[in-house]
């Protein structure tokens, strides 16, 4: 038996299957018989010393001193508190109301009350207070919590949805692959799923009753599917095929010290994507030239307090160190829609793609984007960095900016703090800064394109949503137009352009990508060496071809196949 998905993360694993139904938090609203009170009540307090006892066991497991157990002591606090307890025995039997209901009831007017407050520490714990609140109301529904930390053997990890948050907390020693029922490529859990090198398979339609927890499964991210229980001449066949995977990834690692570069000698730069110190270390491993697209807000997903300006300093620096001199560009935080971090208080919005994120969100948070400007001019004084700016749709935005960044340099001239200075540019993610393009670029250095997220704007169709990926894929005739337009606006005021987005990463697309004309490439460090080795095996010449020729075809079958057909 098996079922398909999308493969967002290639690869094949071998392991047992471990639920994460963390979020059975479904409310019954209706009133509860009078006779049925006293049940609700020894339920309430079940959940509470379960969740504390599952807590504790999990903070045993922590350093004293780190983020995790800083989080799960306040979650400690709020379930030893016997008055909270009593208000919600209160209200179950004052109500007539579930256990479930008087918990969202109780700790959603506690949420609203910390959200008013002023002190911002206090105020970012609302969503934390609400998390706790779901884990409880999971509990009375019969969700499984399981001590990820006690993992001892490969698994692979079946959920309906996981947030970066929740990736981060995993032990990826243990994980060999991960399933998902929603996403789809440009999400960010595909992201970084694929930064880890863990297979994973999204958007598939699995029946959670139907794979017991430790059954026996294959992700096969070659072919796309989830094998259950396979038999003998099926784990048989998997493993050659993971063989044959694995010596192919040999000939590749050969590749890494080579120049990335086509067959009659046209260079390209080819950068990686990271979100983090781990993965910067890891760059000489497949010899990436540089960073092209550091997503500073992954460092700020286990946290629930906001690194300071030093903390940050330091962190760049950092990295500085690591990179040793090679191209390193840091976009500063995108935050919003599909990406809530923990310790910045966010709004419930009905549109959140369209809502505020990206730089919209740092310029109404001026102070936290200053935080992070100081600190980055700071380092700039170690070493070159790149700066870039996501989701920038017009010049006002850009002048606002700028205004802030000279703002913090004179802070700094008056704090006599020494820092250096820097190269700018812009994420392109919408047609809007397509078309608001040539009045951005005297300000700017580069650009880098955003295809994900362009690929949203142009298609309207919500990236996360897995109903829609085959519909609207990355790769149509709409988004490569804008592309083009963009890299001819450009090119024709002498600013060099990279495209950053999951576009650049796949090895079949990364040649025309080439013969449109981008100077840069910044890919996955998962799939680097596949697109070092796709330019290497091809002629410029060709690439100019694949191009002109895709660029004529206006449907998205059409455009399709063609770029199967060619490789």
């Amino acid at each position: 038996m098996s079922v398909t998905g999308i493969v967002v993360s290639p690869g094949i694993a071998f392991g047992k299957v471990l639920h994460l139904n963390f979020y059975h938090e479904k409310v019954d609203y209706r009133l509860i018989p009078t006779n049925q009170l006293a049940d609700e009540s020894k339920r309430l307090k079940q959940a509470f010393a379960n969740q504390k006892q599952y807590l504790e066991q999990s903070l045993s497991k922590l350093e004293a001193d780190s983020t995790h157990a800083s989080l799960i002591e306040a979650d400690l606090l709020l379930l030893e508190d016997e008055d909270l307890i009593s208000e919600i025995d209160a209200t179950i039997s004052k109500l007539q109301v579930s256990a479930a209901v008087a918990i969202e009831r109780i700790f959603g007017h506690q949420a609203d009350e910390l959200a008013a407050l002023d002190d911002p520490y206090l105020a970012n714990r609302a969503e934390d207070v609400l998390c706790l609140s779901r884990r409880l109301i999971a509990r009375l529904n019969g969700a499984q919590h399981i001590n990820l930390s006690q993992l001892q053997q490969d698994t692979i990890i079946l959920a309906a949805d996981l947030t970066p948050a929740e990736f981060a907390m995993l032990p990826l020693e243990h994980i060999a692959g991960i399933v998902l029922n929603s996403g789809g490529v440009t999400s960010h859990t595909a992201i970084l799923a694929r930064n880890a090198g863990i297979p994973a398979l999204l958007s598939c339609q699995y029946e959670p009753a139907n794979i017991a927890n430790g059954t026996e499964v294959v992700l096969n991210g070659v072919d796309g599917e989830l094998v259950i229980a396979p038999n003998k001449a099926k784990i048989a066949a998997l493993s050659s095929l993971k063989q044959q995977d694995e010596a192919r990834k040999q000939q590749l690692f050969m590749l890494k010290d080579l120049p990335t570069q086509t067959l009659d000698g046209k260079p390209i730069g080819l950068l990686a994507n990271v979100g983090s110190l781990n993965d910067i270390s890891h760059l000489a491993d497949v010899g990436a030239e540089g960073i092209g697209l550091f997503r500073t807000e992954f460092m700020l997903m286990n946290t629930n307090t906001l690194p300071d300006e030093k903390a940050q300093y330091h962190f760049y620096c950092d990295a500085l160190h690591l990179m040793a001199g090679k191209t390193f560009t840091i976009r500063t935080l995108d935050v919003g829609a599909d990406k809530e971090l923990p310790c910045l208080a966010s709004m419930q919005e009905d549109n959140p793609a369209l809502g505020l994120r990206g730089i919209r969100y740092s310029l109404a948070h001026p102070e936290l984007f200053k935080t992070q400007i100081k600190a980055i001019l700071r380092a700039a004084n170690h070493g070159p960095i790149r700066l870039m700016f996501p989701m920038i749709n017009q010049v006002e935005e850009l002048d606002a900016l700028f205004e802030h960044i000279e703002q913090c340099k004179a802070q700094l001239i008056e704090q006599e703090k020494g820092f250096g200075e820097l190269s700018y540019g812009i994420v392109v993610e919408t047609p809007s800064a397509v078309l608001n393009l040539q009045s951005m670029l005297p300000s700017l250095d580069f650009i880098s394109i955003g295809t994900n997220d362009l690929t949203q704007y142009t298609m309207a169709a919500d990236r996360t949503n897995p109903t829609l990926t085959k519909q609207y894929p990355s790769l149509s005739p709409a988004v490569l137009t804008l592309v083009q337009q963009t890299i001819d606006i450009a090119h024709q005021n002498k600013v060099r352009v990279s495209l950053c987005g999951e576009l650049a990463s796949d090895p079949k697309i990364a040649p025309l990508l080439v013969g449109m004309g981008i100077d840069e490439l910044s890919v996955n460090l998962s799939a680097l060496l596949e697109v070092k080795s796709a330019l290497r095996n091809i002629n410029y010449q060709t690439c100019l071809s694949q191009a002109q020729h895709a660029l004529k075809l206006t449907r998205i079958d059409e455009l399709t196949h063609y770029i199967n057909g060619i490789n």
